[in-house]
This record gives C-alpha cells, sequence and structure tokens, in this order.
C-alpha cells in the first residue's frame, strides 16, 4: 500500500533498525514505547488488520506470534513474562492500518494496555 509506513518499513523506504527479518514478517522496536521493551513485528504483506485475515493467512498469522515468542527468549523477557497484543480497529486501538502485533516486556505488566 503507497502511504502505509510499515509498508514503507517492510521496503526498506524508511530506515528504523530491524530485529529480525525473513521473507514473512520483520520486527522492530517501537518508537513510542508504552513498555520497557515494546517490539512490532509485523508482515511484510499488506493486511490492513486481523479482520482482514483470509484463509490461506494461518501462516503468516502463526509466524508472526512465532517470531514474537523468539524475540522475547532472545531479549531476555520470556522468563519472567511478556504480552502480545493485536489492536483491531479504530475502536480496538489500531493506529496504523497495517496488521501487527506488539511484543511488551521488561517488567510487571499487571494494567490493562490502554491506546494511546
Amino acid at each position: 500500500m503507497k502511504d502505509c509506513i510499515f509498508c514503507k518499513i517492510a521496503n526498506k523506504e524508511i530506515p528504523t533498525d530491524i530485529l529480525y527479518e525473513d521473507d514473512l514478517v520483520m520486527a522492530f522496536n517501537d518508537i513510542r514505547p508504552i513498555a520497557p521493551l515494546h517490539v512490532l513485528v509485523i508482515p511484510k504483506k499488506h493486511i490492513e488488520s486481523v479482520v482482514e485475515l483470509k484463509e490461506g493467512d494461518e501462516i503468516l498469522a502463526g509466524r508472526i506470534i512465532m517470531v514474537a515468542k523468539s524475540l522475547a527468549e532472545k531479549l531476555g523477557t520470556a522468563e519472567g513474562g511478556y504480552k502480545l497484543l493485536f489492536r483491531v480497529r479504530k475502536d480496538g486501538g489500531q493506529e496504523v492500518g497495517h496488521i501487527h502485533l506488539h511484543l511488551l516486556g521488561g517488567g510487571p505488566l499487571k494494567e490493562i494496555i490502554r491506546p494511546r
């Protein structure tokens, strides 16, 4: 999608510190973190939100979650715990129209995560 910031990041039109990348997904630190550890995992394919996932996207959706799990381990937050958060559409707090998974950790996360 032409004006999607995450598509531009995936296409390397906007620089970012990439924590992980493969053919399907990439991960990078959120520029406005709400937790000590706040990583975004995005598919390279543009999908607006979870609602737009279709039959056949199971491998991609699973890959997003498995990359988040692996990064939690690599970044040292797996043992203490972390949150995985998909925000879906406006009422769900989604701010960027490109599906993305928030990996949140680095300390106690007992509060409900509200949109910024």
